[in-house]
């Protein structure tokens, strides 16, 4: 009798001590869960990251009333551009707005901040590629397209000129392998430079100059293919240049 007793009193203590490492396995994963909803929320606070360039907004004066101002609106390769040839962008009245990683939505949204509001005469708008990698979610072309199209139409209606650039050729991402974003760039130029003859805009084809027989972008321009080096913003200089001398020069 005693040994069945203490054998029943075990039982029930196995069971206590199963249910107690149940309670706090849950509670662990409850408090996990928690955990990453609240930091994914602080994350994505700021999704459009409104706040890069809003001190640096704040402190720009009024464009004077013969400065030919330009906004370069684009991601990591615009804001690229000025970190390897500062020179390039040295003592014009040109503002870069890039922000690494960015896609067209995010974008769209600070348009009115980062472009708009600057009051510049043109803007360069190059963009794309990150969409194609997914970088904020699937995307279709046509959701690219529109993005870019609402920033063209946003300007258009403030009295800026707008420069669309062609996607720079990409054959893959390294961050993204596989995804074979060669023919879905070509497709989203052929969109946006058919926009640009319907519209009246300037289609800035940086892709035709660039391209190598893959539909990429070769090492020379871009050490890992997407990003370009020096010498791949050598090339771009002279184009982007030619455009915004147009636009400026346009009734």
């Amino acid at each position: 009798m005693i040994i069945l007793c203490n054998t029943i009193d075990y039982l029930n203590l196995e069971i206590l001590v199963m249910k107690k490492i149940k309670l706090l396995f849950m509670i662990g994963i409850l408090t996990n869960l928690v955990g990453m909803n609240s930091a994914k929320a602080q994350k994505n606070e700021d999704w459009p990251n409104l706040k890069k360039f809003q001190e640096a907004n704040a402190q720009l004066e009024e464009p004077l009333a013969d400065e030919d101002r330009v906004v370069f609106m684009g991601n990591s390769i615009t804001i690229g551009w000025l970190n390897a040839r500062p020179e390039f962008f040295k003592d014009k009245p040109w503002i870069n707005r890039g922000i690494s990683g960015q896609t067209t939505p995010q974008m769209l949204i600070r348009f009115r901040q980062d472009v708009i509001e600057l009051k510049p005469k043109v803007v360069v708008i190059l963009a794309g590629t990150n969409d194609i990698a997914g970088n904020t979610g699937p995307s279709t072309l046509e959701m690219i397209a529109n993005n870019i199209k609402g920033m063209a139409e946003i300007a258009h209606a403030n009295g800026i000129k707008v420069i669309l650039s062609s996607t720079l050729p990409a054959y893959d991402y390294p961050w993204k392998p596989g995804l074979e974003p060669a023919p879905k760039i070509i497709a989203l130029n052929k969109m946006l430079k058919e926009y640009c003859d319907r519209k009246g805009h300037i289609y800035l084809d940086y892709f035709t100059a660039m391209v190598d027989e893959r539909n990429g972008l070769p090492k020379k321009y871009a050490h890992d293919e997407v990003h370009p080096t020096k010498e791949g913003y050598v090339v771009m200089e002279p184009l982007v240049e030619a455009a915004i001398a147009k636009a400026l020069s346009a009734k």
